[in-house]
C-alpha cells in the first residue's frame, strides 16, 4: 500500500533531505509546502496518509498549522520535525496532536521509524 506524505518546511533543502529518505523507503511524497498556510491549504486538497511539519515557517508555524490540520481532520498523521533545542515547542506540538517528532539533522532509521509508527 502507498502512503501519501506531504513535507511541510521552509528550507528546500531540508524537504528535499526529508523526500530523499521517505521515497528511498518506498513512500511517496505528493505534496510539500513551505509555510503552515499552504500546508492547510494542501492539506485540505490532497488525499494524505502523513505530514511531516516543520514547527518554526513564515506566515504561519507548524504548531497553528497542525491545529487547523486537526480540526479539519481529527485523525490526521503528523509528525514534527524540530533543530535541537525547541523542547518546549514540540511539547506543544504533541499535545496539539502530533504523533512524533524526528530532529534536525535528519537521521534516516530514526525518521522511517517514527513515519511507520505513525502510519500503524
Amino acid at each position: 500500500m502507498t502512503h501519501n506524505i506531504m513535507v511541510v518546511d521552509d528550507a528546500a533543502f531540508m524537504r528535499l533531505m526529508l523526500k530523499d529518505i521517505l521515497t528511498q523507503n518506498g513512500f511517496s511524497v505528493v505534496a510539500e509546502a513551505a509555510n503552515g498556510v499552504d500546508a492547510v491549504d494542501l492539506y485540505k486538497k490532497t488525499k494524505l496518509n502523513l505530514v511531516t511539519m516543520d514547527i518554526t515557517m513564515p506566515e504561519m508555524d507548524g504548531i497553528t498549522a497542525i491545529k487547523m490540520i486537526r480540526d479539519f481532520d481529527p485523525d490526521a498523521r503528523i509528525i514534527v520535525c524540530s533543530a535541537m533545542g525547541q523542547q518546549a515547542m514540540v511539547l506543544e506540538a504533541i499535545q496539539s496532536g502530533a504523533k512524533d517528532f524526528i530532529v534536525k539533522p535528519f537521521d534516516a532509521d530514526r525518521v522511517i521509524d517514527a513515519v511507520r509508527k505513525a502510519l500503524k
